[in-house]
């Protein structure tokens, strides 16, 4: 996608490290601005599932490269506010495993694979290029739309986002490490901030704001401030 087409475009990107309440937000920002909301992080994680059930390695780029060509993934609209996309993986809906630490780590892995960036970041601009998206991830303002005319980067300690990660799976009836989910932030930090394909980083047009200490709420209407105020100058 050319510049001067994603120009056109009405496109909100939200980047972030896992656990920042990219998802939350962005469902709201979305609702509010009568937007569709791109899970681009789900996509990822639909891929890192079909790896686990194929017993294809995560690391192995041509493997996995094979394998994410034949995929089918597809979002659809939560059922609520306070669900999130569901996905279509060759067909079939998936379920709680989509969104488990486990399939996190695993994501963050197949998402360093350069076969699988190309595929998705192909299949995120086609989405985007009916505009009027709000488009959540890692890379969304940096690679996969580098023109959005709206841009905010999300921020916590690894702390406040390990608590906040507890209380939601706890809220879904999970039993969690509390230790081990820390770590596995942690790592994931480490893992998405130090690849060499579409690192976690600020884009430089972007917004920031600091989670630690706000709700959603709170996140959501400093973004529609800044919108409108973008708008009006």
């Amino acid at each position: 996608m050319s510049k001067a087409e994603e120009q056109k475009l009405e496109v909100v990107t939200i980047d972030g490290p896992s656990g920042v309440g990219k998802s939350t937000v962005s469902r709201m920002l979305a609702s509010r601005l009568g937007y569709t909301y791109l899970d681009t992080g789900a996509m990822y994680r639909a891929v890192a599932l079909a790896c686990q059930r194929a017993g294809v390695d995560v690391h192995d780029e041509e493997a996995v490269g094979r394998l994410v060509e034949d995929l089918d993934i597809r979002l659809l609209p939560p059922r609520s506010e306070d669900e999130d996309v569901r996905v279509l993986l060759n067909g079939e809906e998936l379920g709680p495993e989509l969104r488990s630490p486990e399939t996190g780590m695993l994501a963050s892995a197949v998402s360093a694979l350069r076969p699988v960036r190309d595929r998705l970041t192909r299949l995120q601009q086609q989405i985007g290029r009916q505009g009027k998206i709000v488009a959540e991830g890692r890379d969304t303002g940096t690679v996969v739309f580098p023109a959005a005319a709206w841009k905010f980067f999300l921020d916590a300690s690894p702390e406040e986002r390990a608590r906040r990660r507890i209380a939601q799976l706890r809220a879904r009836g999970m039993n969690v490490d509390e230790k081990e989910i820390l770590a596995q932030i942690v790592q994931r930090d480490h893992d998405d901030r130090k690849r060499s394909i579409a690192p976690l980083k600020q884009a430089p047009d972007a917004v920031v704001i600091d989670c630690s200490t706000i709700d959603a709420g709170e996140v959501v209407k400093k973004m529609l401030a800044h919108i409108r105020r973008s708008v009006v100058e």
